[in-house]
């Protein structure tokens, strides 16, 4: 609740009012706990103190449950003896500005980002990639960049990769090789990350980061809730989320030094996912926004069952820390208890170690940044109760906050501009008509070859023809001649013209011979 410009979190038995600083609040904070022991509603009484205060917030809904903080929130017997516990006389329940966002579109409003913008790294760990494999989709990713192909979703991605491979002998001395095999091994991820919903969360129009950083007309922070009930399904593509969010904060906000309070607040919840065997490159990433991002006005609150799901070298940057019951039964988990207990500064009051085994529901021990920014001595307390509704909502009051929202239909429809998948269709369907083209050119020819030959063919068949019928006609008329030679009519004209040729001759003699006398005798 946030109170005397001060974010009061919880009292204890004493009514020492402990709450946290608001310029120290970008500092970073832990609510860990077991299951069950009242880390939801710590989280929904920071948040809307932050709303209050003016500063906008962004935490998942894993079960639902939060989604009632757009309605105030009712009294109960529980509550009033924890209200009467605490020497609260004045509480007021109240609902807070809410904008529901959900990756699937359903249940609020859509989030969607451009996969060029997710990068290879995180998207290698969306798909379970080994090095070798993350190396290839590196190298696919900067091809893209590099010739201007853009990749905003999965069939970007999926034609990139395909092209890539299909020219590998091309890209091999720039940028090493690219084995199909590993390219089918990304192609098979992608389509079991699209079946898990990938597909939605993929796309434009892209989210506009600022739109968290907003408030109501009444100066009120905006609490943005992820509806992450189907998300948490997934929980590698739930905590690459967390993880692409975390670096694009990092990356898109400026530098704002301290501030009286901090400009966004980001909760964190079941942090565990996002630090579950995560690579050290990765981590050392994620240790360096932890400790950069407060200096641009940004506060991260990881939610965890366990202090031990984070990092050491991400615990040590987490100032303000609540820390609710935790269960020890074997050796290994008294070890984790001890190591808490350890990790606040002693109060002389009471045994740290013991108290954490002792909390009930809705007790916590705290340590908060004091105004120099140093740890304030662990105390035991009792948590506030959250001013506004516990309770689920219906889809009904959903959809009216939806509607009612400044962003209602921003980013509703899903627009698939011209991206790497259309621009290298048309080239595919270019080299294909290319191909068609060269292939119909071949067949031509060949077609125009073969009735040449069948031409030439023809003709020496018709020449050949043509000699045959002519050798078949001269032997006709041999053979003609033959038979006429052979005849009877023929050998009797025959010796008959002989006869009258020899007659002839005598008769031609005896003349010649007559003048010749005739010559003489004169």
């Amino acid at each position: 609740m946030f109170l005397d410009d001060k974010i009061l979190i919880g009292k204890t038995n004493e009514k020492e009012e402990l709450y946290i600083v608001p310029k120290m609040a970008n500092r970073h904070g832990l609510i860990t706990g077991a299951s069950g022991s009242g880390k939801t509603v710590t989280l929904k009484v920071i948040a809307e103190s932050f709303s209050s205060m003016g500063v906008p917030s962004f935490v998942a809904d894993i079960k639902g449950d939060l989604a009632g903080t757009c309605l105030p929130g009712e009294t109960n017997a529980k509550i009033e003896e924890r209200l009467n516990s605490l020497g609260i006389d004045k509480f007021d329940f109240k609902g807070f500005p809410v904008v529901f966002w959900d990756v699937f579109g359903k249940s609020g409003h859509p989030i969607r980002i451009r996969l060029q913008d997710v990068g290879a790294t995180i998207l290698s760990r969306m798909l379970g990639l080994n090095e070798t494999q993350e190396g290839v989709l590196a190298i696919v990713f900067k091809i893209a960049r590099e010739e201007g192909y853009d990749i905003i979703d999965t069939k970007d991605l999926r034609l990139v990769l395909q092209y890539v491979a299909d020219n590998a002998k091309e890209y091999t001395v720039n940028y090493g090789n690219v084995a199909s095999q590993t390219v089918g091994t990304i192609q098979r991820s992608l389509l079991m990350l699209e079946e898990q919903g990938g597909n939605y969360f993929f796309g434009e129009p892209e989210i506009d980061i600022m739109d968290f950083f907003k408030t109501d007309a009444n100066g009120q922070g905006k609490i943005n809730i992820l509806h992450a009930v189907e998300l948490y399904k997934n929980p590698n593509l739930y905590a690459c989320f967390l993880l692409w969010l975390l670096t694009t904060l990092n990356n898109t906000l400026p530098e704002v030094g301290d501030l009286d309070k901090p400009k966004m607040v980001f909760f964190f919840d079941e942090a565990h996912l996002l630090f579950n065997e995560i690579p050290s490159y990765i981590l050392t990433q994620v240790v360096q926004v932890v400790k950069l991002i407060r200096s641009k006005g940004v506060g991260l609150y990881f939610i965890s069952q366990s202090p031990n799901d984070i990092p050491a070298e991400v615990l040590a940057q987490l100032g303000n820390k609540v820390q609710h019951t935790l269960r020890a039964y074997t050796p290994a988990e008294q070890k984790v208890v001890k190591a808490v207990a350890m990790s606040y500064r002693a109060n002389p009051s009471f045994d740290t170690e013991k108290a954490i085994l002792e909390l009930g529901t809705g007790e916590a021990i705290v340590s908060f940044l004091n105004e120099k920014g140093e740890p304030n001595i662990v105390n035991r307390a009792t948590i506030l109760p959250p001013q506004s509704s516990m309770n689920a909502i219906d889809d009904s009051i959903r959809l009216m906050v939806i509607s009612k929202s400044e962003l209602n239909g921003k980013y509703d429809n899903a627009v698939d501009n011209e991206s790497a998948y259309e621009v290298l269709s048309k080239k595919y369907e270019e080299e294909k008509a290319l191909e068609e083209a060269e292939k119909q050119r071949i067949e031509e020819e060949k077609q125009k070859a073969k009735e040449q030959k069948e031409a030439e063919k023809q003709a020496r068949e018709e020449e050949k023809a043509r000699k045959a019928e002519e050798r078949a006609r001269k032997e006709a008329e041999r053979e003609a001649e033959r038979q006429r030679k052979n005849s009877l009519g023929y050998k009797v004209g025959k010796r008959a013209t002989r006869i009258a040729s020899n007659e002839a001759e005598k008769l031609a003699k005896k003349v010649v011979k007559n003048i010749f006398k005739d010559l003489f005798k004169k």
